[in-house]
């Protein structure tokens, strides 16, 4: 399985971002993709999960509101639509991916696949 993330970079404070996981090298139907981000000194963070036959959808209580995880089955893409963007969102952002669904979705240790990171940073 392999994960390229892309769709990072710099937006003022309210500003939005869309964010995409290409996902390549497995039938996903039944995988479970997630974003998380790592802010610099900080533990790497769950931000929303999803389970690929859409019957799944989870998100951090720091995103909820702001935050849409979606995918194209024909692309096989993930994205994150991040609307009204604060400084504090700024991180590194990775996609991860799993073979199933799991309840404890928010751990990073539960994903096998990861992709590369990308920037995102808020400014004030």
């Amino acid at each position: 399985v392999q994960l390229q993330a892309s769709g990072g970079g710099l937006v003022q404070t309210g500003g939005s971002l869309r964010l995409s996981c290409a996902a390549s090298g497995a039938t996903f139907s039944n995988y479970a993709l997630a974003w998380f981000r790592q802010a610099p000194g900080k533990e790497r963070e769950v931000v929303a999960a999803l389970r690929w036959n859409g019957a799944r959808y989870a998100y951090a209580d720091t995103v909820k509101g702001r935050f849409t995880i979606s995918r194209d089955n024909a692309k096989k893409t993930v994205y994150l639509q991040m609307n009204s963007l604060n400084p504090e969102d700024t991180s590194v952002y990775y996609c991860a991916a799993r073979s199933s669904w799991t309840t404890n979705w928010g751990a990073a240790s539960e994903y096998d696949y990861w992709g590369q990171g990308t920037q995102v940073t808020v400014s004030s």
